[in-house]
């Protein structure tokens, strides 16, 4: 809010639920919390008593998928996948909507009707094979291009050149790049450039290191001038 990461109040009283995690997930929560000296579970590691900004977790989301060579989703798609997982694999609607906290099973069953329509025509399938005695269809198995586990590979990105600053994406339409060269003082000083494309705040980037560059070559130089004069 206003530029402050703040903690408010859950939109619904449905919201406010406690959720069972599987045991694996539960387990790894238990060996984490033993490394976290804070009341949060996921603290900032560079402020005290502060949970960590939801931007953090946006960016690492977006690496994360960038090395997997997957395509870009925003954090919020997790929920959808989720869900439609739920309803794939036979979770009844009342049990999800009361996990995803929705405020009543109707409004689960309208935001994913695409799923339960497809769910329909499984069902009206099965009972064609189940009651008519038809035969499943078969599909031709089709090659894909996509990798298997054992043949992935991760994607290792691409390193910056040194002395090019650095780019991310920070929103789903924004992207920040920022250079931190030290000044002859030997201190480091930081700029921000954005842009809602990467290519437009990679311009712009480079823009800014020239003037920056400029910048510090003109102060070395009055240091120069002024250490000559006697």
């Amino acid at each position: 809010m206003r530029g402050k990461l703040t903690v408010s109040q859950p939109k619904t009283d449905a919201a406010v639920r406690t959720i069972v995690l599987s045991l694996a997930v539960t387990e790894q929560l238990r060996h984490y919390r033993k490394q976290v000296d804070s009341r949060w579970i996921f603290p900032s590691p560079k402020k005290e008593d502060v949970p960590r900004d939801p931007a953090a977790v946006r960016k690492l989301l977006s690496r994360i998928l960038k090395r997997a060579q997957c395509p870009k989703v925003r954090f919020h798609d997790l929920r959808h996948t989720f869900v439609t997982t739920a309803l794939e694999y036979g979770m009844d609607v009342k049990t999800l909507s009361a996990v995803v906290g929705h405020r009543s099973s109707s409004t689960t069953l309208n935001v994913y009707t695409h799923v339960t329509k497809a769910m329909e025509r499984q069902a009206a399938a099965k009972i064609d094979q189940g009651i008519g005695k038809q035969e499943a269809p078969t599909e031709e198995a089709q090659e894909t291009k996509h990798p298997t586990m054992t043949t992935f590979r991760a994607d290792p990105g691409k390193r910056r050149k040194p002395g090019t600053g650095c780019v991310h994406q920070i929103g789903e339409h924004l992207w920040e790049g920022r250079y931190s060269p030290r000044g002859p003082d030997g201190k480091q000083r930081s700029r921000n450039v954005y842009g809602h494309t990467q290519e437009e705040c990679e311009e712009k980037l480079k823009a800014l290191i020239a003037t920056m560059k400029a910048e510090i070559q003109a102060e070395r130089r009055q240091l120069r001038e002024a250490g000559s004069r006697p």
